[in-house]
């Protein structure tokens, strides 16, 4: 990895995307959701630009590493808990218990590697292709949740976020027993 020092582009744009949680909180919260959902575009946005100068310009830092990932998870966990708790005046709400699955995973796969960082070496933490997966669902599900509750109530959307909702919550299953078994593996060898 690259140590360009702290203060690369990449990693101020990752501080931006922090610093815009609480707005998009705020947002929520009020139900100010096409606030909510610039909001949140354009903090995808700034998680797609960060990666990208940092790969092209060699603008990897130690920082970065734990910062970009750190901002991702307070972001989702921030959107998932205000959107399965602060439902008034929502039309695409995120049911409690769907929360509940994806927030637990990865809080406990995180406190996981933590604790095992003296024991598993870097490459065991990488994510595989159904933790991919599942991330990539709960940014689809929480981005259509965020759109469909600025588009207000649609007769079309009723049949369809709940199947996806099922497969946000089957995935976040999925995936928190696949990286358990990589992990139990990779701690056993």
């Amino acid at each position: 990895m690259s140590s360009s020092g702290p203060l690369t582009l990449p990693n101020v744009l990752t501080l931006l995307r922090i610093l815009a949680i609480p707005f998009f909180a705020i947002a929520v919260w009020y139900g100010h959701h096409w606030q909510a959902c610039v909001i949140f575009a354009a903090a995808g946005f700034t998680d797609l630009l960060d990666g990208f100068i940092a790969r092209t310009f060699n603008q990897r830092s130690d920082l970065g590493a734990v910062l970009d990932p750190a901002a991702d998870k307070l972001l989702m966990t921030t959107a998932f808990i205000l959107m399965a708790w602060r439902t008034q005046g929502m039309t695409a709400p995120i049911p409690v218990w769907v929360a509940m699955l994806a927030i637990t995973r990865d809080l406990v796969i995180s406190f996981y590697a933590f604790a095992s960082v003296d024991r598993l070496s870097d490459s065991k933490f990488h994510p595989s292709f159904l933790g991919k997966l599942s991330t990539a669902m709960q940014l689809i599900a929480v981005s259509l949740g965020l759109f469909f509750n600025a588009l207000g109530h649609r007769p079309w959307m009723d049949p369809f976020l709940p199947e996806m909702y099922w497969v946000v919550a089957a995935l976040a299953l999925a995936s928190g027993i696949h990286y358990f078994g990589r992990a139990t593996r990779a701690s056993a060898a």
